[in-house]
């Protein structure tokens, strides 16, 4: 039998020069953007001064999940579904039972597929839909009740845009007012913007996602920029006049409850203090109803007691026509 070759065994010096050639540690996340990468490259001594003047590219992976909860309401089912086709880098998953132990499910739901955000449509009474917005595994989440929804099936607008094409963000002035608004401008900022070179995304901007703030309440609209392609109306650079929007949809409202430090819950960072829960405005409509049948029913013992307390006087006619 032949002998088996003895594999030659590489030198140390080679063993360095690999670990010395790795990819640079991932600089870690924060709220407000990505920490400096000086101080996550790698220190070369041998480097030059061109070299250190470099700095490590970095490209943004970020992944929204997007899930909902079990018995949804089929309209609620058809808005989640529009927002996934207007996102091309969220990955939609099964849905989750909506109990006190969904944000440990959810978290590692989130980290399975590993992502750094949320969407979940969490639907109660198949009456209500509440969002959680979150920033997994070390927050912050914020809750929204979704008001006021109508989905691209039911508007059936005229515009249109390339689906996964890259959307330019709009926000109202008053997102920069107060502390709570500019938190909730940037956690929409990080889920709603499809980050650059992603396989999905195409290179184009083409539509305009808008948020704005009305009566505290975040309204959200999503337009085609439409140009005109005739060779007689090109448009220039800086030639805005001639451009147009067209509304697309979905159309929706979101109405802030609470911001809370951790994913799916910890402390409250914020609560809205002129939010009231549905129940409560459905139980004050049933007692204006309640309120009405209890009016009719005073008013006919109001009419008994008049009719017993004022008794009409005999006819002296009634018994004119009677036979003897």
């Amino acid at each position: 039998m032949a002998k088996k070759r003895k594999q030659p065994q590489q030198p140390p010096a080679a063993a360095a020069k690999k670990e010395e050639s790795a990819a640079p540690t991932r600089p870690q996340r924060t709220l407000l953007g990505w920490k400096d990468s000086d101080a996550v490259a790698p220190q070369n001594p041998n480097s030059n001064e061109d070299d250190e003047s470099q700095t490590t590219f970095f490209r943004n992976k970020e992944k929204v999940l997007v899930t909902c909860s079990r018995r949804i309401n089929y309209r609620y089912r058809h808005l989640m579904l529009n927002l996934v086709s207007l996102l091309p880098h969220c990955k939609k998953d099964s849905k989750v039972e909506s109990k006190e132990s969904k944000g440990s499910t959810l978290n590692e739901l989130i980290e399975l597929r590993n992502c750094s955000s949320c969407l979940f449509f969490e639907c109660r009474k198949q009456k209500d839909l509440y969002l959680w917005m979150t920033k997994s595994p070390s927050g912050p989440s914020i809750k929204f009740l979704v008001n006021a929804v109508h989905t691209m099936e039911e508007l059936k607008l005229t515009g249109n845009h390339l689906k996964g094409s890259r959307p330019i963000l709009t926000f109202s002035t008053n997102f920069d007012e107060k502390p709570h608004w500019k938190l909730v401008k940037q956690m929409l900022t990080q889920v709603f913007q499809t980050p650059k070179d992603h396989r999905k995304a195409k290179p184009f901007h083409d539509h305009v996602f808008v948020f704005s703030i009305v009566d505290d309440h975040v309204w959200f609209r999503n337009y085609q920029i439409s140009v005109p392609h005739n060779e007689t109306d090109k448009v220039d650079k800086g030639g805005l006049d001639k451009m147009t929007l067209i509304e697309v949809g979905p159309r929706f409202c979101l109405n802030p409850i609470k911001i809370f430090g951790g994913s799916f819950g910890g402390p409250t960072l914020y609560e809205n203090p002129f939010y009231v829960s549905p129940n409560q405005i459905r139980a004050l409509e049933k007692k204006k109803k309640a309120g009405k049948y209890i009016t009719k029913v005073t008013a006919k013992k109001r009419r008994k007691l008049h009719e017993m307390e004022n008794p009409l006087e005999p006819d002296e006619f009634a018994d004119l026509w009677k036979e003897d």
